[in-house]
C-alpha cells in the first residue's frame, strides 16, 4: 500500500500499465488496490480514461530514513505506523514493554485519536501530524511543572518558522488562530510520581487538512494559513529540533525561566474569560500564568490561580 501511494503522492496522473509495471502486477489488479486504498484509508482517487489515476490532493507521506537523518540535536529513537489507534497509546504501551527512551511515534492515521478531556482528534490519512514523544522523568511529577505550556512554545516556534506567523496559544494547551484551533498537546503520565516516572507528549497539528465535517470546533491548518501544502516530514523535523531545545532547557531551569516568553505568545493575555469547572463557571481576566503554570485570573478584587487538566478557558465578549 505504501508503494502505491508514493507513486501516486505527486498528484499527478499516472497509467495503469505503470503501475502494474512497479507492482508487479496486472491492470485490474491496480483498479483493485487502489479501491481497497481508498476505502482503508478515505483517500480520494480520480479515474479519467486515456490518462490514468491519480490522488484527489497531493499527498506528504511520512519517511523514517529522512527523518532519522534530519532531526538534529533531537536523536531519538522513531517508529512511524501506517495505521494505529492512538500514537499516545502505542507510546505507553512501548513504555510498559521497556524499550529505548526516548522515543518518537508518528502515524499516518489514527482510528481512535484523542484531546484533552476525552475528545475525538480527527486524524484523517496523511494529512495531519500525530506525534508521541516518549520521555523518562527522574524526580517525580515537580520535574514536570509547566511542561505541556513548554511543549505549545515549541509549536509556536515551529509553526511561525513555517509561514504560520500568527500562531499563538491558549491556556493551557491549544494553538490557535485567532479563534481557531490548530493544534493541540496531550500530556499522559505512568509510573511513580514521587520518583522515576514516564511522560509521553501527544502533539497534534492540523497541517494540509483543507476541510472535515467531523471537527466540532472552529478550526484551521498550516496549509490554509501559510497558502501552501505543507511538507510533513519538515514539519515532524522542526518540530522535534525545537523541542529537544525546549526539554533541554526546561530541565535545567524549569518553566518559570520561559514565563514572560509564554505569556507574550497568549493570544488571550488580559483578555476577559469564563473558566469552567465541572458544573462552575468563573468570570474573570487574564493576569497571566505562574512559575509552574498555573493561569492567574483576576476574579473582582481577588488574584487566583488555577491548574488542574479538567478546567477549559473560553473567551468572554466584551460589552
Amino acid at each position: 500500500m505504501q508503494t502505491l501511494l508514493r507513486l501516486l503522492g505527486d498528484g499527478a496522473f499516472h497509467s495503469g500499465e505503470d503501475l502494474g509495471q512497479v507492482l508487479g502486477v496486472s491492470r485490474s489488479a491496480v483498479w483493485k488496490k487502489l479501491q481497497q486504498l481508498q476505502v482503508e484509508t478515505g483517500i480520494e482517487i480520480h479515474k479519467v480514461r486515456g490518462r490514468g489515476y491519480r490522488l484527489a490532493k497531493p499527498i506528504s507521506l511520512l519517511n523514517m530514513k529522512w527523518l532519522n537523518d534530519n532531526q538534529g540535536v533531537a536523536g531519538w529513537d522513531i517508529r512511524v505506523y501506517e495505521t494505529i489507534d492512538s500514537t499516545n497509546a502505542e507510546a505507553m504501551r512501548l513504555v510498559a514493554q521497556g524499550v529505548s527512551l526516548p522515543l518518537l511515534v508518528l502515524a499516518e492515521q489514527q482510528t481512535a485519536g484523542r484531546g484533552r478531556r476525552g475528545r475525538k482528534w480527527v486524524s484523517p490519512f496523511a494529512q495531519n501530524l500525530y506525534y508521541s514523544l516518549a520521555l523518562r522523568v527522574e524526580g517525580g511529577m515537580r520535574q514536570l511543572e509547566g511542561l505541556s505550556l513548554l511543549v505549545g512554545l515549541a509549536v509556536v516556534k515551529m509553526l511561525r518558522e513555517m509561514g504560520v506567523e500568527d500562531a499563538g496559544l491558549k491556556w493551557p494547551n491549544d494553538i490557535l488562530v485567532g479563534r481557531q484551533k490548530l493544534a493541540g498537546v496531550l500530556l499522559e503520565l505512568t509510573g511513580d510520581p514521587a520518583d522515576v516516572c514516564h511522560v509521553v507528549v501527544g502533539i497534534g497539528i492540523n497541517v494540509n487538512m483543507q476541510s472535515s465535517d467531523q471537527v466540532d470546533q472552529s478550526w484551521t491548518s498550516m496549509a490554509l494559513e501559510a497558502g501552501v501544502g505543507m511538507d510533513r516530514n519538515q514539519v515532524v523535523a522542526r518540530l522535534s529540533v525545537a523541542l529537544a531545545e525546549y526539554l533541554e532547557a526546561h530541565s535545567e531551569k524549569g518553566f518559570g525561566a520561559f514565563r514572560d516568553e509564554w505569556e507574550r505568545n497568549h493570544l488571550w493575555q488580559n483578555k476577559p474569560v469564563t473558566l469552567l469547572s465541572g458544573p462552575n463557571a468563573i468570570e474573570g481576566t487574564v493576569l497571566g500564568v505562574d512559575a509552574v503554570g498555573g493561569l492567574r485570573l483576576r476574579v473582582g478584587e481577588d488574584v487566583r490561580v488555577f491548574s488542574g487538566g479538567e478546567l477549559s478557558l473560553r473567551l468572554r465578549e466584551q460589552s
